[in-house]
């Protein structure tokens, strides 16, 4: 039966009558990862094959006056080595410009061997250009060129009535005019960029490492020179991408021009030290903002100026305010352009910036005007949603029985203080037409359920094969999923949290169909309507109660098997997901250490398709944003434009020591009967909430991040 031509509108069940929808599952893909027997593009070796590295040069803007191969060529294993594009005069920037060679050898240290034996020769230019100061001095070069030229500083346009908005602030009760900031941060991805390019015979099978498996197929059959139908991409697992990993990059260029040179497998994965160099990153941002709140706790003006920090790229930020409702405001965002390679997709774009500037705006207001911060916020809100989670995260944490309400605690004998804050998210969670899953019935009960889609590591194999198991009432394991394959049904590229929003519903499409198309054979076998049969527990029944075993149903297929492809139904999905955090902390007044002690998350997402993978994201956006608001921060050297934090033991992440006691909640009083993306919002305000927290704890306003010791001690300075 063809998605144009069904019974009826394809639905979900009913929560009541789910049995492994909406419960915990045990994912699929555990038991290989914890193993070591699931295999990444790093793990992938084919014989004869190659490994490639890239050579790159470590400053921003530099003069090349030398870039010679030879040397590396001539060590044996080394099978290529070539000047990357003929050669070039100057690098313009730090990161996919910095790329002046490429080697391959036999052995991945025979390899790095030939890429040290690169000699190169360059003077770095004396303006690097990484700094907004170097960008706007007088005689600073313009960085961007050509087609998408323009100055190094560029406003988008102003938002609001500034005479207004200063009028209010004038007759403001309690005004905050502050200056916040965000440094630029890294994906920091533990499988690292790249792929693995295998040429046989006229065809290409690529394995990336990569959020669009489906998409991907042209780009590598443009590069590799062959017509799409001879390129398969597979991505069975992928150690992260964030929003990183959309499509092939300078990498995965490389690898390709590799393999038809040497007419051999090319094995080309970033090191880390790449990785942070050119594989994108969070955009940084600076926000200034005069803000001003009635006694009666409403916000009643704010003007905000804020800039972008994208290297290359023009960086995300939501123009202000954001999420909670101004009488009036002003704002203006722009763009600082610098020699850094360009910002990337990361978690929920510009929203983490835009949360820690606005959340501690409302916190600052709250206290200036002596209100409850938590009831602050419910005041200058608009969605219900958002109340009932604050109250609910609020209840978690203890604030009702915290003594520091209305104003900072005072640390104890020994210099401790605990404190608590609060943030609020909201994210699209959208979906789009382009997914599709094949479900395949065989005569003695055998189930699969294919598709494209790749699984980031957040579940969709186990969902794949869940959906369709619910519809024909049997177990998890008795369906297989079959995913991470370009010759499989098409799949979305899984950016902007559409992954679930986007295939589930497809997948439930086809599960539909299928479960249609046995009971219209059951039907003529025991008698029934279709759409009246019950599955369950590895049984189907009638509605007079007469049943057959699972397998025995499918036994009436004879020699057939039954096919069904379903496509996206938008009335199967829902936009729109909202969220709410808490922290609590301790603050060392002596030493300025903070220590996390709790986060909770509230979060609503539509069905949860898998309890256990639900509460799994919440945790993981609580932690990102844990590890990004205490610790992390790319530093470069400003006089000379190298990276100073280009490895993990200088790019700090929190550990194990860091991680707090969570709270994953799932807002089962969102009724929603429909899907959502979840996994981006819940990474947007836990950093907002524990910097609201060492506020309230000791009254240290950390306004620049990361809230490492030294700020927090000239925090405690100043207040």
């Amino acid at each position: 039966m063809s998605p144009s031509n069904r019974e009826a509108d394809v639905v979900w069940k009913d929560r009541k009558d789910l049995t492994l929808l909406n419960t915990d599952q045990v994912r699929l893909d555990g038991p290989g990862k914890v193993t070591g027997h699931a295999l990444y593009s790093h793990d992938i070796r084919i014989p004869n094959m190659v490994y490639a590295r890239l050579v790159l040069v470590p400053y921003s803007r530099t003069k090349l006056t030398k870039v010679d191969v030879a040397p590396a060529a001539a060590l044996a294993g080394v099978v290529h080595a070539e000047v990357w594009d003929g050669g070039k005069e100057a690098v313009q920037f730090l990161g996919d410009d910095s790329v002046v060679a490429v080697v391959a050898a036999e052995t991945p240290e025979l390899a790095e061997d030939a890429a040290r034996a690169v000699i190169l020769e360059f003077e770095p230019e004396d303006n690097p250009m990484v700094t907004r100061g170097q960008v706007t001095a007088n005689d600073a070069p313009r960085l961007r060129q050509g087609r998408r030229g323009g100055p190094n500083v560029e406003e988008d346009g102003a938002r609001g009535d500034e005479e207004d908005v200063l009028e209010l602030l004038a007759t403001a009760d309690g005004v905050v005019e502050q200056d916040y900031s965000v440094p630029i941060q890294h994906h920091v991805c533990l499988e690292t960029h790249g792929c693995v390019v295998h040429l046989e015979g006229g065809k290409a099978t690529v394995y990336p490492s990569t959020q669009m498996v489906s998409d991907s197929v042209g780009m590598y059959a443009s590069m590799l020179g062959l017509s799409q139908r001879d390129v398969r991409v597979i991505c069975q697992n992928m150690g992260g991408g964030f929003g990183s990993k959309f499509g092939a990059g300078l990498e995965g260029l490389a690898a390709c021009r590799v393999a038809l040179a040497v007419e051999r497998p090319v094995h080309l994965m970033l090191d880390r030290r790449q990785e942070f160099l050119m594989a994108g990153n969070r955009s940084g941002s600076t926000q200034s903002y005069h803000a001003g709140a009635s006694k009666d706790g409403k916000i009643v003006a704010l003007k905000a100026t804020a800039e972008k920090y994208g290297g290359m790229g023009g960086g995300a930020l939501p123009t202000p305010p954001y999420i909670y409702e101004v009488k009036k405001r002003y704002a203006q965002v722009g763009s600082v352009y610098t020699a850094m390679d360009a910002n990337r997709a990361m978690r929920a774009p510009g929203h983490p910036q835009a949360s820690f500037g606005m959340e501690s705006v409302v916190d600052e207001l709250a206290y200036s005007v002596g209100f409850d911060p938590l009831e602050f916020r419910k005041l200058n809100l608009d969605s219900e949603v958002h109340l009932r989670q604050l109250d609910r995260v609020a209840l978690e944490i203890g604030w009702n029985e915290h003594p520091n309400r209305k104003e900072p605690g005072k640390p104890d004998a020994d210099g401790m203080a605990e404190g608590i804050g609060f943030g609020v998210s909201q994210w699209g969670a959208g979906a789009r037409p382009g997914a599709h899953c094949e479900v395949r019935i065989e005569a003695d009960g055998s189930v699969t359920s294919s598709v494209a889609v790749q699984d980031l590591g957040t579940g969709s194999r186990t969902y794949v094969a869940g959906i369709v198991a619910e519809e024909l009432g049997l177990p998890l394991h008795g369906v297989t999923a079959k995913i991470g394959d370009s010759v499989l049904p098409s799949s979305v590229a899984s950016g902007g949290s559409v992954t679930t929003g986007s295939q589930a519903p497809a997948i439930q499409d086809a599960a539909v169909q299928a479960r249609r198309a046995l009971e219209a054979k059951l039907v003529d076998a025991i008698g029934g309507e279709v759409d009246a049969f019950t599955w369950k527990n590895g049984e189907v029944a009638n509605a007079d109660g007469q049943k057959l075993s699972f397998r025995d149903a499918c036994a009436l297929l004879g020699g057939e098997t039954l096919t069904t492809m379903g496509e996206f139904q938008p009335n199967l999905h829902s936009g729109g997901a909202h969220g709410a955090q808490a922290a609590r902390v301790r603050v060392d007044t002596l030493t300025g250490h903070v220590q996390v002690l709790k986060m909770v998350c509230i979060q609503d997402m539509g069905l949860p398709l898998n309890r256990a993978a639900v509460r799994s994201q919440i945790n993981g956006g609580m932690i990102g944003a844990l590890s990004y608001g205490l610790f992390e921060e790319r530093v470069l050297d400003h006089d000379f434009g190298f990276m100073l934090s280009d490895q993990l033991e200088d790019y700090k992440i929190a550990g194990i020591q860091e991680m707090p006691e969570m709270v994953a909640i799932i807002d089962d009083d969102d009724d929603f009967s429909t899907t959502k993306g979840v996994a981006e919002a819940t990474g947007i305000p836990g950093h907002s909430a524990i910097a609201n927290a060492i506020y309230n704890a000791c009254g240290a306003r950390v306004r620049h991040l990361p809230m490492t010791p030294d700020k927090v001690l000239a925090a405690l300075g100043r207040s």
